[in-house]
């Protein structure tokens, strides 16, 4: 947001606005439309999310065991913190690959990319504001399937690259627009509730302008994944 009485509009009204985003949900096409984590959230190892092949998971296990197991706490306490650092992990991918895309893609793809960094390094920093108040200490670099699919985008060039680019990114939204959602249903922590609904209306906004720069490159993106079942999304 440009300006604080901006922020807490959509702040405020963020439960409200979850529904319409959920809703909106479809294909892609049906909307419009770096720097890695500040140094508050050094000193510790990657996080537990990383993008698969088929893009990032976030909320995935393995997560650093430092800031877990607090006395007291709840399980829904400890799945957040696990969650945040899931999606610091994926939110670091995001900009390393914008980044990438800024300078190596076509045209649309350029325009679209710097989109994509400007917004998601503005997500990483509130997103490691939110951290900071949680205790929760976030990865510094991006996850092994991440830091592959960099590589491999390294040795591309021309529309080569724009089509491994897009296709990657696609899914890596499509997933973490549904953990995300996932998180915002469940989260225990009210100010990592109101950032994660934003970051959901931002996803959804992305998934529009990727399919635009695909359309615009003569590209065909992957069918949006169908959702998980409840109970296979509950674990």
């Amino acid at each position: 947001m440009n300006t604080k009485r901006m922020c807490i509009a959509v702040l405020g009204t963020a439960a409200l606005l979850l529904p319409a985003v959920l809703a909106a949900q479809t294909d892609p096409s049906a909307s419009s439309g770096g720097s890695p984590f500040p140094s508050a959230s050094a000193n510790s190892s990657s996080g537990p999310a990383s993008m698969s092949p088929n893009g990032p998971q976030v909320g995935s296990p393995g997560a650093e065991r430092e800031s877990l197991g607090a006395p007291g706490q709840s399980g829904q306490q400890l799945l957040d913190k696990q969650f945040v650092r899931a999606a610091a992990e994926s939110g670091i991918a995001d900009v390393k690959l914008a980044t990438l895309a800024t300078q190596k893609g076509g045209p649309d793809v350029k325009e679209m990319a710097q989109k994509m960094l400007d917004d998601h390094t503005a997500m990483n920093k509130d997103m490691a504001a939110v951290a900071d108040s949680m205790g929760v200490m976030l990865p510094r670099k991006m996850g092994k399937d991440d830091q592959a699919e960099s590589d491999k985008l390294n040795g591309l060039s021309g529309k080569d690259f724009d089509t491994e680019y897009l296709t990657y990114i696609v899914k890596a939204h499509w997933q973490n627009l549904h953990s995300f959602y996932m998180e915002a249903s469940v989260a225990a922590d009210p100010e990592l509730q109101s950032e994660v609904v934003k970051s959901l209306m931002m996803m959804h906004q992305h998934l529009g302008l990727i399919a635009k720069a695909a359309a615009a490159e003569g590209i065909t993106l992957p069918p949006r994944p169908p959702r998980p079942a409840a109970t296979t999304a509950a674990k």
